[in-house]
């Protein structure tokens, strides 16, 4: 069961995990010891399962970041599967219903990467690649309410 405090906390972290838990205490009315019990609780039942840092990619030299759909032709299912975990750029990858099978998120330096990473694929899937412009929400959390 996770309350309304709870709630609050993980909302709070969301946005920044480097929040003390005396501020965090501050906030929401509690002192830091008992948010840091809450906090321990919320980790031992898994509602909360790591903490990690924002990366800006650019400053890394990845300026482009590209939507590929990618549908295995048949019986390069796990081939296919195991060529994206093994690509480092592809940050993230979804199996999905649908005509595609997998639609993957995937970070360059400059456009001109996209043929020397997809190359390999194309004897064993068909893809169809989007270049993202912007991104209008990252990573947002929806509204978070008690359970019972």
């Amino acid at each position: 069961m996770i309350d309304q405090i709870d709630c609050q906390i993980v909302e709070i972290l969301k946005a920044n995990s480097r929040t003390s838990l005396a501020e965090v205490g501050k906030e929401i009315g509690l002192s830091g010891p008992a948010v840091g019990e809450r906090l321990r609780n919320l980790q031992e039942r898994g509602y909360i399962s790591g903490f990690g840092a924002q990366i800006d990619l650019r400053s890394f030299g990845y300026t482009i970041q590209a939507l590929v759909r990618i549908k295995p032709r048949s019986g390069q299912l796990h081939i296919v599967e195991q060529m994206l975990e093994q690509q480092p750029r592809f940050m993230s990858c979804d199996r999905v219903t649908g005509d595609d099978c997998y639609v993957a998120r995937l970070v360059l330096r400059d456009v001109a990467e996209l043929d020397e990473i997809l190359l390999p694929f194309h004897d064993r899937a068909e893809t169809h690649t989007s270049i993202v412009k912007s991104t209008i929400i990252e990573n947002r959390l929806p509204p978070l309410t008690p359970t019972s």
